[in-house]
């Protein structure tokens, strides 16, 4: 398949991205039936920290960064750059440098399914990043890729212009096509831990309001008053 960079792309209403921003990962996750989750490996370099926009694609060859500089051309300000490798990597592909470079952008934040270095300082300019590995080892620039192709993230299909959602439980994915019944579903979902908390603060046991009583007893499971009447009831079995 020929390489190529795609320069723009359809991006979603500005502000259908700032209502899910109001949500967190794991809400939109299970909202949007439990897909879109993007590998647990991916973890963020600090916490306390949330993304949420139109994610830009560069699919590199493992240790080579010559289609992230391509792709640092087509941000613009809010986007997030995914980044996926052709073969596993866990080489430095983004340090200081190409930081600096996407904050000048307005990028928010990168997904790396990879390795970055320069942590230190990248924590200190406070840029947020969720990446496989840390690792020093550094990279070529010399095997063309793709820039806002469609690629695949920590096991998950990520499209140029999708939203990608990032805190400290993780990454999901949400496709444009997607975005309003994200949105209805978290939403309602949000209305329904409300009822919960309510519910909790009354002193109800979620044994009860979830009936998971009765899921007990269709596993046999036994209650007992007391440590000394489980002990009977073992001697009882012998």
């Amino acid at each position: 398949m020929n390489k190529y960079v795609v320069k723009d792309f359809p991006r979603p209403d500005q502000s259908k991205v700032d209502i899910l921003a109001q949500f967190d990962v794991a809400t939109v996750y299970e909202a949007q039936g439990k897909t879109g989750l993007v590998s647990d490996e991916l973890k963020p370099i600090a916490s306390n920290q949330s993304i949420c926009g139109p994610a830009v694609t560069a699919v590199c060859y493992a240790g080579d960064n010559l289609m992230i500089h391509a792709a640092i051309e087509t941000c613009k300000p809010g986007d997030i750059l995914v980044i996926t490798t052709v073969g596993e990597s866990k080489s430095g592909m983004i340090g200081e440098l190409i930081v600096e470079a996407l904050r000048k952008r307005g990028v928010q934040g990168v997904i790396i399914d990879a390795g970055i270095r320069d942590v230190a300082r990248i924590r200190e300019l406070g840029f947020p990043v969720w990446s496989k590995a840390i690792f020093s080892e550094g990279t070529t620039k010399v095997r063309a890729g793709w820039v806002n192709a469609p690629t695949v993230c920590g096991g998950t299909t990520i499209h140029p212009g999708d939203i990608i959602f990032a805190d400290d439980d993780g990454v999901v994915n949400i496709r444009q096509e997607d975005i309003d019944f994200a949105i209805e579903k978290s939403k309602q979902r949000m209305i329904k831990e409300a009822n919960t908390k309510e519910r909790i603060a009354r002193g109800e046991l979620s044994l009860d309001f979830y009936n998971l009583r009765n899921v007990l007893k269709d596993n046999d499971v036994v209650y007992y008053k007391d440590i000394q009447e489980l002990k009977e009831a073992k001697h009882e079995k012998v």
